[in-house]
């Protein structure tokens, strides 16, 4: 039966209801892009995200501390990466094909967008933002602001940014190149190289604590700082912690280091 979602929070419908993004997850494969309005095309990594965890992968994930939440888990491999090396970890996606695969390969996974309420609102360690997903709802700064309000007092950030100098918000759908029968409907993407997600972080109080390349993949650690708090934070926050525990396998420990690469 399919999981009945309240109502959907920005850049969420698209990717719950695409046919093009279900196909290439089950698939493993595209092509699959995002297509602006003005037709330029941006390709999607589905293979890379439907392989196991890459090296720039695990050199990232040894940063997390303590719970972990993936923001747009995808097909799960970050999840299931940190949950074989012990780290009590959540994903969430809008996509329902999303979730199903990462729940099929070990991780734990809800269907759930970063706008909408969450478990364990405020009590999250790390927040995940990998492949693109700074670009959710179209707002970096929106999005951060939400982030915020995840984590924990201090919590840490690992966001991957666009390999290259821009800052960009668009319009854009989902296409594999079957013409209309293969396109979604637009919705608000947002595309940030380092130096514009360096920018926003600033705007909303985050501290780059670390700053690495892998693979040509550029990589920031934000902190928040423990003395700044979101007013948005959900009231759900005040019984977060049995919330947040339910989300896991009874078996792993929480805080464990993440091991090997």
């Amino acid at each position: 039966m399919s999981t009945v979602l309240p109502p959907a929070g920005p850049g969420s419908a698209p990717w719950a209801t695409a046919d093009p993004y279900a196909r290439a997850l089950s698939e493993g494969r595209g092509p699959l892009f995002l297509r602006r309005k003005d037709g330029w095309l941006l390709p999607l990594d589905v293979e890379r995200w439907c392989a196991e965890a890459d090296a720039a992968d695990l050199a990232a994930l040894r940063r997390s501390e303590g719970t972990v939440i993936d923001i747009g888990c995808g097909p799960g491999r970050l999840v299931a990466a940190l949950a074989a090396r012990g780290h009590r970890a959540l994903g969430i996606d809008v996509s329902e094909a999303a979730i199903g695969r990462t729940q099929r390969i070990g991780g734990s996974a809800l269907r759930r967008s970063v706008f909408e309420p969450l478990p364990g609102e405020g009590r999250w360690g790390t927040a995940l933002l990998i492949d693109g997903n700074i670009g959710i709802g179209g707002d970096p700064g929106a999005l951060l602001r939400r982030v915020a309000a995840v984590l924990a007092p201090g919590g840490l950030l690992i966001t991957e940014a666009a390999p290259h100098d821009v800052d960009e918000r668009v319009q854009v759908r989902l296409d594999d190149g079957r013409g209309p029968a293969g396109a979604g409907p637009h919705f608000p993407w947002a595309r940030v190289g380092v130096s514009a997600l360096l920018g926003y972080a600033r705007q909303e109080n985050w501290k780059p604590v670390d700053q690495w390349e892998d693979d040509g993949r550029p990589f920031l650690a934000l902190r928040r700082s423990r003395a700044v708090r979101s007013t948005s934070q959900s009231a759900d926050t005040v019984n977060s912690a049995a919330v947040i525990s339910s989300q896991f396998p009874r078996n792993l420990s929480g805080d464990s280091p993440l091991a090997g690469s």
